[in-house]
């Protein structure tokens, strides 16, 4: 069997003295879809946010194509093909649909495919082409989920971690 794409050994999460996430292990097999399943409370958005950058590990290890990627920002790892969709339909609510978007095509690699990139996206969510110039506030909830997937999309990632997808 091939190295996982994601790998995660034993992270710990905090935030001050509270321990959020004890100890998780999981690997990610490239091509496949992996779930992490619990109550609310259990620490799977601080797990998301700790693997993706944006919330520091305590203690473990996250190791992403190989390479340690513990403790690196999420600007970085966007750089290096992992994105995240957080929870909650997260957007820039004063900013149009199509600008919400764009913004997803940070990594300078994706620039110059930028509109193959708003193809797909529109290919995969009609409704965002036909509100493109409408401010993201304006949408619905599901809406707006599909404007944080697009723009997600946009970045080209190899690993893309859902933060509550059923949301």
């Amino acid at each position: 069997m091939s190295e996982p794409i994601l790998k995660v050994e034993g992270l710990q999460a905090k935030y001050g003295d509270f321990l959020a996430v004890a100890s998780a292990t999981l690997d990610v097999p490239k091509g496949k879809i992996v779930s992490v399943i619990g109550a609310n409370g259990a620490g799977k958005s601080t797990l998301m946010d700790t693997i993706a950058g944006i919330h520091k590990p305590s203690a473990g290890k996250v190791y992403f194509k190989g390479e340690d990627i513990t403790g690196i920002p999420a600007e970085k790892l966007v750089l290096r093909g992992l994105s995240l969709v957080p929870q909650g339909s997260r957007c820039f609510v004063r900013m149009t649909v199509e600008d919400n978007l764009i913004m997803g095509s940070y990594p300078k690699h994706t620039r110059a495919k930028m509109k193959d990139s708003l193809e797909r996206v529109y290919q995969l969510f009609p409704v965002l082409k036909e509100k493109r110039n409408q401010l993201s506030g304006s949408l619905s909830g599901g809406q707006r989920q599909m404007v944080a997937i697009g723009r997600a999309l946009m970045a080209q990632p190899e690993l893309i971690l859902f933060d509550e997808i059923s949301l």
